[in-house]
């Protein structure tokens, strides 16, 4: 079911989490996947068709792949270790819930180990409660996100994987300097909204009084009309405590834009 609210998670939710299988993500289409026959980092493997599926809803630690000058992210080589661990040579279901391919045509999927006895190994799930990924949504992929923000809650309280490494820490949103050195980077920025304020047709969540130096959110009009669709007003979110994912720039101080409302977790109300 698509979500409802502005991502809440609460403790109900951390203490349900049970084996890392497919019964909370639902409402997908399932399809026969094959074989993995090469896992290529810890969110993207290939099939023995050769279709390339990037695992929808997680961001796993980066590696290089040939790429001039990219750096191997921390735990990039462990998080692909375990994936390997998990998958390699296994058969596999696919579970589409939203666009199915990218422009790079790899398979945006979920991906379920169907070769066992019981509910199926949901393959996004296992890597995020191991602490080797993060949640990282679409506008257009909005499927089962409830229990990977669980799972990833669980996980940073216990200082799993990527979340006992600095280069990962959730950053303070009250340090525009720090972040704006961080631009180019996909972060978690965590604070309070001083002011939400609508102009013309963005909403801006500002965390400082100098909106051209300090950290801001920026909602365009069509991430307003999802917030919409889903009962949700941003401009509610003065005071409240939250947590922002995203891609930072530094465009008149630091900001991210939010395209979708997974991106904004409320931690506290005012």
């Amino acid at each position: 079911m698509r979500r409802t609210t502005i991502v809440t998670v609460t403790a109900a939710m951390l203490g349900g989490l049970g084996p890392a299988s497919a019964q909370a993500c639902e409402n997908l289409r399932l399809v026969p996947g094959g074989i993995v026959a090469q896992v290529t980092d810890g969110d993207t493997v290939v099939l023995d068709s050769g279709l390339v599926v990037r695992l929808i809803g997680t961001q796993a630690p980066k590696l290089p792949l040939g790429r001039d000058g990219f750096p191997t992210w921390p735990l990039a080589p462990e998080a692909k270790s375990v994936l390997e661990a998990l998958v390699l040579k296994r058969s596999v279901q696919l579970g589409y819930g939203g666009e199915e391919m990218d422009r790079y045509e790899r398979a945006l999927a979920h991906l379920f180990l169907s070769d066992v006895a019981d509910e199926p190994v949901w393959a996004q799930l296992h890597m995020v409660r191991a602490g080797l990924a993060r949640v990282y949504s679409f506008p257009d992929n909005r499927q089962c996100l409830d229990q990977l923000f669980a799972a990833e809650a669980q996980a940073r309280t216990e200082r799993l994987g990527i979340w006992a490494d600095p280069y990962y820490s959730v950053r303070a949103a009250d340090r525009p300097a720090e972040l704006a050195a961080l631009a180019g980077n996909y972060e978690l920025v965590e604070g309070r909204v001083l002011l939400a304020d609508q102009s013309g047709s963005r909403v801006y969540l500002n965390f400082g009084r100098i909106w051209k130096e300090d950290f801001t959110v920026v909602i365009e009009a069509p991430a307003l009309r999802l917030f919409e669709k889903d009962g949700l007003d941003p401009l509610t979110l003065d005071g409240a405590l939250v947590r922002i994912r995203g891609w930072v720039d530094n465009r008149d101080g630091p900001r991210i834009e939010v395209t979708h409302p997974e991106q904004i977790e409320v931690l506290a109300r005012r």
